[in-house]
């Protein structure tokens, strides 16, 4: 554990960087426009990040102390074909997390 004083320290430099590294961006920006390969890149940003925040619960999960599950992995192929299918991001998280549930109960 970290001391309180350790953390109230820390807590403060963090929120200033945090805010430094975004004000960086937006700040200098102002209202001007983005360059439009710019734009067409940052259209990516949400598809390249969510994979990468979803990929280690999928495939080290902490529930099997980091063991592949074939439960884990169905539900994420399913999530991904129904995605695919229907373009829709609640079918697919409905869809997956269906599957998940189902796969745990009946398998283990």
């Amino acid at each position: 554990m970290i001391d309180k004083a350790t953390f109230w320290i820390v807590l403060p430099v963090l929120a200033l960087g945090t805010y430094a590294i975004r004000f960086s961006f937006l700040g200098t920006l102002g209202t001007r426009p983005l360059p439009g390969w710019l734009t067409r890149a940052l259209r990516y940003t949400a598809v390249a990040v969510l994979p990468a925040l979803v990929a280690p619960g999928v495939l080290w999960p902490a529930a099997t102390g980091g063991e592949t599950d074939p439960a884990r992995l169905a539900a994420a192929l399913v999530t991904l074909a129904v995605g695919l299918a229907t373009r829709s991001t609640m079918a697919a998280i409905l869809a997956g997390a269906g599957t998940l549930f189902a796969l745990l109960a009946t398998v283990g």
